[in-house]
């Protein structure tokens, strides 16, 4: 099984040394590390790490391990193997009792000792006539009922993964009345109907409807089909089959809390991290993960929400806040703040339908001006002319409803950036194909070789990488609350929003001969500080949720 160390995930780019090489790395280097392997284990480092006078791990990145179907399945394997080596059948019924509980091995071995006919019978291994008395919990007094629990069990699972029976009398299959069909298969339930019946139904429960237990065609029927079954059905369709293992690894990964897949269409890979695998981590770390798949742009997503992209600084609880706030209030919110305003009586939203000023609430009756939103009674016959904006009743309304406004020009304020950054690091695409056209100008107006003009698209990556980060700090601010912690992480953002609009101007300028030089030069210079503004960002952050430093003016999941 490969892994990745979370080495492989640092945003830094640098070389790495393996452990497994020693003759690779100098005397020097040795005498160095044997000063420091006393008080650090290098088996938490895996198969490599990096340079030890670096920082294996900053506080915003996560460890954990990305693992291809292959490797998946064999932990599969090893489930299935230990639990048929520990209750004495067959793989194919081992499978079964797994992902009837759920691959909880702990939970499955323990109701399987209290009552193994109950749990055949419920995980569709076995139907109710024919459990097995001998399959009962072990009897401690008697050492023989192990045997005779293990030699029942293994007696269903021999009838159960034997799907062809021969037929000595004519027989029709219920399903098609097709009397020519000579090939008929049954499971332990004895409901027989043709092999062409049988595959067409299992093919199709496993490409329309995705089942990885596939019950008895017969009604009520509950026994699942075991996997040797399954493959003999699909002997003719090895497409199909692959599609069933695949069901089955999904299921697996699904049911474990320390993995998940990953969610790019047509992607295979899996992550495991247990670091992010309980609630109460979420409240601390922002668990982004890369699912180690030969992609550009790499499968970058979150390992703790269904979020399929970068959302640090937030942590997960406040980002799916945010995203259901936009989705209910920001088109509401940004009609709602142009064409209506609210009773100063009720609050009642009312938007105005007609020339006249003079309204009328339909919800309490009060009659108000459409201007100063104070009472109409005020007005007297000059309706048309509101000159009354400094009368009390008046002012005290126009207060009311500055209030609940407040609320919402908030709320915009933040949303507002937060969809500027998202767009423009969209529009990156664009900027792209601009800064590759740029590099070709530079060599041929320049002595720059193709290799010299990549701080360009080095610059591109780091300003959209940049600007997801701003996205999410003003979600986090949204929810903040006020104090010297908000004003710091509010500074920490200004300055990496500063610099990352510099740099986007740098990339946006004209391209003369004689500039090149200083252009490269700046343009390097200004990544290299870019770059370490978002890693302050991030830092300080992270460690801020580490040190419980933020509060917010908002209940959050996990947080008293």
């Amino acid at each position: 099984m490969s892994s990745d160390n979370d080495n492989d995930y640092s945003d830094d780019d640098g070389e790495y040394y393996y452990d497994d090489d020693e003759d690779m790395m100098s005397a020097q280097e040795d005498e160095d590390s044997a000063s420091s392997d006393d008080g650090m284990d290098m088996d938490e480092f895996g198969d490599d790490f990096k340079v030890p006078q670096r920082t294996v791990r900053k506080t915003y990145e996560i460890e954990y391990d990305s693992l291809p179907q292959l490797a998946v399945e064999k932990l599969v394997l090893n489930d299935i193997e230990h639990i048929s080596g520990i209750f004495g059948v067959e793989a194919s019924t081992a499978s079964l009792l797994l992902r009837y509980m759920g691959w909880n091995k702990e939970r499955l071995i323990e109701k399987y000792m209290d009552n193994a006919s109950a749990v055949t019978v419920a995980a569709g291994i076995s139907p109710p006539s024919r459990a097995s008395p001998s399959a009962l919990g072990p009897d401690r007094s008697q050492g023989s009922s192990s045997n005779a629990r293990t030699s029942g069990l293994r007696r269903t699972a021999r009838q159960t993964s034997a799907p062809m029976k021969a037929k000595s009398q004519p027989f029709i299959c219920p399903i098609c009345f097709d009397d020519t069909q000579a090939s008929f298969s049954a499971l332990a339930c004895d409901h027989t109907f043709c092999s062409g019946c049988w595959t067409a139904y299992i093919t199709s429960k496993i490409r329309e409807e995705g089942e990885h237990a596939i019950r008895c065609m017969a009604e009520g029927c509950a026994l699942v089909a075991p996997d040797p079954f399954v493959r003999t059905a699909l002997v003719d369709d090895p497409e199909t089959w692959e599609r069933f293992n695949e069901l089955l690894v999904r299921h697996f990964v699904a049911s474990n809390p320390n993995l998940k897949y990953c969610p790019y269409p047509s992607c295979t890979y899996t992550v495991s991290c247990p670091a992010a695998a309980s609630k109460s981590a979420l409240t601390t770390v922002v668990p982004i993960v890369i699912c180690g798949a030969d992609a550009s742009p790499p499968h970058r997503f979150c390992f703790g929400c269904p979020i399929e992209s970068d959302h640090r600084p937030v942590i997960c609880p406040v980002a799916r806040m945010w995203l259901k706030k936009c989705r209910d209030d920001s088109e509401t919110a940004n009609w709602i703040k142009s064409n209506t305003k609210e009773c100063s009586q009720c609050q009642s939203t009312i938007e105005k339908n007609g020339g006249c000023n003079h309204m009328t609430c339909k919800k309490c009756k009060h009659e108000f001006c459409w201007v100063c939103m104070g009472p109409w009674s005020e007005h007297g016959t000059a309706w048309y002319s509101c000159n009354r904006y400094d009368e009390k009743a008046g002012v005290d309304a126009r207060d009311a409803q500055s209030k609940s406004r407040a609320s919402l020009e908030r709320y915009l304020h933040y949303y507002n950036r937060w969809a500027n950054h998202e767009q423009s690091a969209k529009l990156s695409v664009e900027l792209y194909a601009k800064t590759e056209k740029k590099m070709e100008e530079m060599q041929v107006t320049s002595n720059l070789t193709w290799i010299e003009v990549q701080f360009m698209k080095k610059a591109v990556d780091e300003v959209f990488k940049c600007r997801m980060t701003l996205k999410w700090t003003y979600a986090m601010a949204y929810y903040l609350e006020k104090g010297n912690q908000k004003e710091l992480f509010e500074d920490n953002q200004r300055d990496l929003e500063r610099a990352v609009e510099d740099l986007s101007e740098l990339l946006e300028s004209q391209i003369e001969p004689e500039i090149i030089p200083t252009l490269r030069q700046k343009v390097t210079d200004k990544t290299v500080y870019v770059s370490k503004r978002n890693g302050i960002m991030l830092e300080d952050t992270a460690k801020g949720f580490l040190e419980g430093r933020w509060r917010w003016n908002v209940p959050v999941e996990g947080f008293d």
